[in-house]
């Protein structure tokens, strides 16, 4: 079955990067759009990014706002998100899954997505 591992998180000042990783070990991996979402206590999981099978489209939540970057490497079964300009704001898990197929291409839907990993944990705090 496939399964996402991500990586990446940390602790970060406000103001700073991380760069998270994505990886799954399935050949399928490159048909499919993979999105990336986050969930801080006591809150809803919320879409942040996606990005196309073939890494052309891509689709950003309305509170990147130019910060974050999508990007993926078929080659390598790898999705990335790099976050800069990082708030308090962007804390907590964050987790990558696959899209169901039947949805919107670049949908940010928690729902519509499946094949979820455990997530890495965002902490942006001085």
């Amino acid at each position: 079955q496939l399964q996402f591992v991500e990586s990446g998180g940390g602790l970060v000042r406000p103001g700073g990067s991380l760069r998270l990783s994505c990886g799954a070990d399935e050949f399928t991996f490159n048909y499919y759009t993979i999105g990336w979402f986050r969930q801080a206590p006591g809150k809803e999981r919320e879409g942040v990014s996606c990005i196309s099978d073939s890494g052309y489209r891509t689709n950003y939540g309305y509170f990147v706002k130019g910060r974050f970057t999508i990007s993926r490497d078929n080659a390598k079964n790898t999705m990335y998100l790099q976050m800069n300009s990082l708030e308090p704001e962007d804390s907590g898990i964050y987790y990558c899954a696959r899209r169901r197929e039947g949805t919107g291409k670049l949908s940010l839907r928690a729902q519509d997505y499946e094949y979820w990993g455990q997530g890495t944990q965002v902490t942006v705090s001085a």
